[in-house]
C-alpha cells in the first residue's frame, strides 16, 4: 500500500504503539462528527478574554505520556482538511462565540496533541483558521497553538505570524508546550514525555528572535510517589528556570499550571484506586502559583478536569469553593494579594 492511506496507516500505527507502552487502556472516539469540534469553552486572563477550542482530529502521535488520557477524546483514524474546515466554521459561527467576539483577545488551539502536526492536523485547515480568526476575531492579540516542540518549523510560524498580521489587529503567535514536569527522571523515565530542557531551551531561542511567546504547560504531582511538597518544590524550580529562559532570550513566558486530575484508563487510575495515589491540593497549588510573584514569568491555573477524571479523581475537594475563586480571581488578575490570605480567609 502507497500514497496517503499508507502514511495514514503509519501514524495510526505510531498511536497504537505509543498507547501501549503509555499502559492506557481507553478506547478512541471514532464514532464523534467529525465535522464538530470536540469542545471549546471561555477563560478569562489579565489579557482578556480566551477561547479556548479542542478539535477533533487523528490522535497525537506521541501518545504514552502516564496520566494522560486526552488522545481517548480523538480519532484513532485519520481526519481530513474537510471536515477541520467545518469544524472551523461551526465555531466561529457558533453563537456563543459571535456574542462575545469583539471581547476576544486570545485563541488557543488544541488537537489534545500537536496542531503543528501536519499527519494530525491538515496544513490547508490551519491556514483557514488564521484567515477565519482574522475575519472574526477583530481583537485578537494572541494565537496559541498546541504542539510538541519536534513539529516545529521555522518557515511555517513566519508564514503562520505575517498572515496574523492582516488581521484587524496587530497578533502575536505564541507557541503552547507540555513539559509536565521540571525534575529530567520525573518527565522522561516516569512520564514519558520525550522532551529535553535543551530541545526546549533551543525552541525558545528561536522563539526570542522572530518575537513569539512561549507557553509551558506544567502538571502538579503528576506522578504516583511524589509528595505533595515535592509537587510544590518542582512547580517552583520550573518557576526559576522558565524565568532565567525569558530573561536571557527576551521571551514572553506563561506558566499554565494544571493540577493533576486521576484520567480514566491510565496508570495513575489504578494508583488512585489503590491508594498510592492522590490528587494535589489546591493550597498547595496556591502555594506554589505564589512562588512566582515577582519574576519574569506570569502563571495561569488550568481548573477543569475537561471531563476526563475517572470518579473521584478531581483535584477539586468538597469545601474548597473560595480557595477555588481566589485562583479563578488570579488568573484574571495576575493578583498574588489574594492568594496569600489564609484559606478560611474571606
Amino acid at each position: 500500500m502507497n500514497g496517503p492511506d499508507a502514511a495514514a496507516m503509519k501514524v495510526e500505527k505510531q498511536i497504537l504503539q505509543g498507547t501501549t507502552r503509555g499502559q492506557k487502556d481507553y478506547r478512541f472516539d471514532d464514532q464523534h462528527d467529525p465535522n464538530l469540534p470536540v469542545q471549546f469553552w471561555f477563560q478569562e486572563s489579565d489579557e482578556g478574554g480566551v477561547l479556548f477550542v479542542v478539535f477533533y482530529s487523528q490522535a497525537c502521535r506521541w501518545s504514552r505520556c502516564l496520566g494522560c488520557n486526552l488522545p481517548a477524546r480523538m480519532s484513532r483514524h485519520h481526519v481530513g482538511f474537510r471536515p477541520l474546515m467545518a469544524q472551523i466554521d461551526h465555531v466561529f459561527l457558533h453563537p456563543h462565540v459571535t456574542a462575545r467576539s469583539d471581547e476576544l483577545t486570545k485563541l488557543i488551539v488544541s488537537n489534545n496533541g500537536s496542531v503543528l502536526d501536519e499527519k494530525t492536523f491538515s496544513s490547508t485547515a490551519l491556514m483557514y483558521l488564521v484567515a477565519r480568526a482574522n475575519i472574526h476575531l477583530p481583537r485578537l492579540a494572541v494565537l496559541s497553538l498546541e504542539t510538541r516542540v519536534e513539529y516545529v518549523e521555522v518557515a511555517e510560524l513566519e508564514f503562520l505570524a505575517r498572515a496574523l498580521q492582516e488581521g484587524q489587529t496587530p497578533t502575536v503567535l505564541e507557541l503552547a508546550v507540555g513539559l509536565e514536569a521540571f525534575d529530567d527522571h520525573i518527565r522522561n523515565e516516569v512520564f514519558l514525555k520525550g522532551l529535553r530542557l535543551l530541545d526546549l531551551e533551543r525552541l525558545c531561542r528561536m522563539l526570542g528572535q522572530h518575537g513569539f511567546r512561549l507557553k509551558c504547560y506544567f502538571m502538579q504531582k503528576p506522578v504516583p510517589g511524589m509528595s505533595d511538597e515535592d509537587a510544590v518544590q518542582d512547580v517552583q524550580r520550573a518557576i526559576d528556570y522558565l524565568a532565567r529562559l525569558a530573561e536571557t532570550h527576551g521571551v514572553r513566558i506563561n506558566l499554565h499550571l494544571n493540577p493533576t486530575y486521576v484520567a480514566y484508563g491510565t496508570a495513575i487510575e489504578d494508583c488512585f484506586r489503590s491508594g498510592e495515589y492522590t490528587p494535589p491540593r489546591l493550597q498547595d497549588v496556591a502555594r506554589a502559583v505564589l512562588y512566582a510573584e515577582g519574576k519574569a514569568v506570569s502563571v495561569f491555573v488550568g481548573l477543569s478536569d475537561e471531563g476526563l477524571a475517572c470518579a473521584g479523581g478531581s483535584f477539586i475537594r468538597p469545601g474548597e469553593e473560595a480557595l477555588l475563586a481566589r485562583l479563578e480571581h488570579f488568573n484574571r488578575t495576575q493578583d498574588f494579594g489574594a492568594l496569600r490570605r489564609p484559606v478560611g480567609a474571606s
